[in-house]
């Protein structure tokens, strides 16, 4: 209601300015959901991948050598990272309807980018790395970009796929210490798991934050936005040429360098997208902390009760062996998603097998999260796996209920989950 509300007061073609001035609402509702300063600059993009780009806006021209760009647990995140990350285009049509082709260099990217490493957040067995082992790897690339000349941007994670936060605090800390301001962290939040404090501890150590409308934020796929420190923004040079096959001039803040090559024009699809995604943050952010505790307390309790005691399914840790700790510091990131091993549903179920089970599952109406490798079988492959999570929406709608009969509704979802996947396994 809300979202056709805001689409039949645009008209039926909105102007370019009428696009600006919307979004420029839309950062300032941003700022006020989450608590930021007023001199955090917002890029909103089409898509999570998309916002690689304007990491590597940020730092363009920044070394001779170019940018080294290390990527953490790619497997984890967007499955056109690997593209986006090299400063090439991903898909064979842009956002504003310019025929592309994947893998081929972004105008004023290429070159830009020469070197990517990829840092894997699990071992060759699906565990969890440790966050000091993936600190020192880090080290490792940032000293091979330094000796080649290069700016280097380091990705973190803040909420995987399976709920990873990678590496900890102190170990960026640590990376921060060393390098001062010949690196930059970028942390991958695209799953929206994040707190207004986690946020701020990341824009303190001059860290650009990328975010994403769907997901936990319940929104539709296809919008997002970068959170960029004062600082980072004060040093960025003009953007990229080529940036003006991808973004609309409104979508970038208005005093960036450069942000008069960009086309004006509206994107109305990613307009009322962000409008939505917006209205549940909203929403989500004016709960109680103490209900939002309690819902998601009650959603974890029901994945165990009807799901995991119920079924061969075993739910996996979303931190390193031994950090059982780190799931109550970060419940919006930990506890609101649950990773269920499912490779004893028959004897060795695969990957395959999982892919195969979550597209039957539409027909039962149960949508689950995708599959993820992280399990590995004993006689080699990857195990089948599916994700189970809860979205700010959901969150917002169940607090309104009593305890019961919030708990209640949960194990009636888990409940026909269960059934749903025992049926599509046989």
């Amino acid at each position: 209601a809300h979202v056709a509300a805001r689409l039949a007061a645009l008209g039926p073609e909105p102007s370019a300015a009428d696009y600006e001035a919307d979004l420029e609402a839309l950062r300032g509702r941003v700022r006020g959901a989450y608590g930021l300063a007023a001199d955090t600059e917002i890029v909103f993009a089409p898509s999570g991948t998309d916002l690689e780009y304007v990491a590597l806006a940020c730092v363009a021209g920044l070394a001779p050598g170019g940018t080294h760009n290390i990527l953490l647990g790619a497997d984890e995140v967007g499955s056109g990272c690997i593209h986006s990350a090299h400063g090439r285009y991903f898909a064979e049509t842009t956002a504003l309807g310019i025929a592309t082709r994947p893998s081929r260099p972004v105008p004023g990217l290429d070159g830009v980018l020469v070197d990517l490493a990829d840092i894997p957040v699990r071992d060759a067995e699906g565990r969890v790395q440790r966050s000091a082992e993936i600190a020192a790897g880090m080290k490792e690339a940032i000293a091979a970009g330094r000796a080649a000349d290069r700016y280097t941007l380091v990705h973190v994670v803040h909420g995987s796929k399976t709920g990873l936060i990678l590496p900890a605090l102190a170990d960026i800390d640590d990376l921060l210490r060393a390098h001062g301001d010949d690196i930059a962290i970028v942390v991958d939040a695209c799953q929206a798991r994040i707190t207004p404090a986690a946020i701020g501890e990341y824009l303190d150590r001059g860290a650009i934050v990328f975010v994403t409308g769907s997901k936990f934020m319940g929104g539709p796929p296809f919008s997002g936005f970068a959170l960029v420190p004062a600082k980072v923004a004060a040093r960025a040079r003009p953007l990229p040429e080529g940036l003006a096959t991808i973004f609309r001039r409104a979508e970038w803040p208005r005093a960036w360098p450069g942000a008069e090559r960009l086309p004006d024009g509206a994107n109305i699809g990613l307009l009322m997208r962000l409008e939505a995604s917006i209205f549940e943050l909203e929403r989500f952010h004016g709960l109680a902390p103490r209900a939002v505790e309690r819902i998601i307390l009650a959603f974890h309790a029901a994945v165990r009760a009807e799901i995991v005691d119920k079924t061969p399914a075993h739910r996996l840790a979303p931190y390193p062996p031994g950090d059982r700790g780190e799931a109550d510091t970060h419940p919006i990131e930990m506890r609101t998603l649950s990773t269920l091993d499912l490779s004893e549903f028959r004897d060795g179920a695969t990957f395959e097998d999982a892919q195969r089970w979550h597209k039957a599952l539409l027909g039962h109406g149960v949508r689950l999260g995708q599959p993820v490798k992280c399990v590995k079988l004993p006689a080699g492959g990857w195990g089948a796996t599916l994700r189970v999570g809860l979205a700010m929406w959901q969150i917002a709608d169940l607090a309104g209920l009593s305890g019961e009969a919030a708990a209640t509704a949960l194990r009636d979802d888990m409940a026909r989950i269960r059934a749903a996947l025992l049926a599509v396994s046989r």
